[in-house]
């Protein structure tokens, strides 16, 4: 038998822009069969998004998928096409396997019923009996911390209470297959990390995930392979750290072709670019080596800089400091030159970095520039599986248990 849960073949979706997609009634189908002959003409001046097109893919048993992408990517389109929600223009997607999906807060509920009743009306949305339901329960109302509201209506919910339940429900009444589509950006902190967890534990019993997040570092502890779309069409498939890499650099990859810094103010000296030495990469932010690698960051000196000072630091992404260096006795005649710090390595999870490089004279600042893009680390993650061990280092090691005699 056949491992393969998810199979998609030339799947296209097309809408018209202005017009809402709906189920049509008899009445609809007659009044568009009158009015047809009338509406001809006017086709072709009206204009078609293809919000997905010609996507075609293979997800297999207890495979956690991510999907990555801009806004308007076709992320949500596909699991919405997935999920039966919407049909295809073109292209057939089989799914093999009883189906959870979390595509929107409160997907699934009624705002009138309470959050008791809606764990019912879920549950059998999702093709459970009632006994199964109950027997779920008290492990639902745990999760998603509502037990104190569980007889309250949920129109009275936060949108952020409808996540929990939403999510809890989904997660504990054992979909095999278990769409979700950015639902965790509404949680707090310690309530992503749990709903990661749970997604993890999932997993592992072989149910299989397909997942949309903006959150790379949920991507990265998550999933086992990266579906990139771009203007509704695949772009890239692969490994989370190959995939995520490029993606995030691509990002910034446009402030490569321009100046992000304000040139209208002239000083003695100015910080212009910086970029990483690596061969063969053609993205100058993009470190893919656990390796020797080379940062160069370079200074057009318009005037001579005696007694200087230079300091760097490298920042992560919640602004936390990783490493920073000065050096005093900095001279510089005008003309252009290039800073080069050669590090054996840099062990740091993957994610975005960003340097700050500054330039003194005297004590008094001559330059100072966070500089931009930020630096992307894809390297292979060397880390532990479960959230609350992911440290900040990555470094590959080797454990060797031997008997002592």
């Amino acid at each position: 038998m056949s491992d393969t849960v998810i199979q998609v073949r030339g799947l296209s979706k097309r809408y018209r822009i202005g017009e809402i997609e709906r189920y049509l009634a008899l009445r609809d189908v007659i009044a568009r069969a009158i009015s047809a002959p009338f509406r001809r003409s006017q086709r072709a001046q009206q204009n078609f998004l293809w919000a997905l097109r010609d996507v075609s893919f293979d997800v297999q048993k207890g495979e956690v998928v991510g999907l990555i992408g801009r806004n308007g990517a076709g992320k949500t389109t596909l699991l919405k096409l997935l999920s039966r929600i919407t049909r295809p223009t073109t292209g057939f997607a089989e799914v093999h396997g009883r189906v959870g999906t979390l595509l929107e807060v409160g997907t699934g509920f009624h705002p009138e019923l309470t959050g008791r009743e809606n764990i019912l009306l879920s549950g059998a949305i999702l093709g459970m009996s009632r006994q199964e339901i109950m027997r779920k329960h008290d492990a639902i109302v745990e999760f998603a911390e509502v037990a104190r509201f569980l007889d309250t209506p949920l129109k009275h919910y936060s949108s952020g209470m409808q996540m929990r339940l939403a999510f809890a429900v989904a997660a504990h009444l054992e979909p095999e297959i278990l769409f979700v589509d950015e639902v965790l950006a509404v949680g707090d902190l310690a309530f992503q990390k749990k709903c990661l967890g749970k997604m993890q534990e999932v997993s592992k019993t072989g149910r299989t995930i397909v997942f949309v997040s903006h959150q790379m570092n949920q991507i990265r502890r998550l999933c086992h392979r990266v579906i990139w779309f771009e203007g509704g069409e695949i772009h890239k498939i692969g490994p989370p750290g190959v995939i995520l890499g490029e993606y995030e650099a691509e990002l910034t990859s446009g402030e490569w072709k321009k100046n992000p810094r304000d040139s209208s103010h002239r000083t003695k000296a100015r910080f212009l670019r910086w970029q990483i030495q690596e061969d063969g990469s053609e993205l100058g932010n993009l470190l893919t080596t656990l390796g020797a690698v080379t940062v160069h960051f370079t200074v057009e000196v318009l005037a001579p800089i005696r007694y200087g000072h230079h300091g760097i630091a490298l920042f992560n992404s919640n602004r936390e400091l990783m490493w920073a260096s000065a050096t005093d006795q900095v001279e510089l005649q005008p003309g252009t030159h290039d800073f080069c710090y050669t590090f054996p390595t840099l062990p740091l999870r993957p994610g975005p970095y960003s340097w700050q490089v500054s330039l003194w004279e005297n004590g008094q600042v001559v330059d100072h520039w966070d500089c931009a893009p930020d630096m992307i680390i894809a390297t292979e993650t060397y880390q532990h599986s479960r959230d609350e061990w992911n440290g900040i280092l990555n470094v590959p090691c080797q454990l060797v248990i031997g008997k002592r005699d």
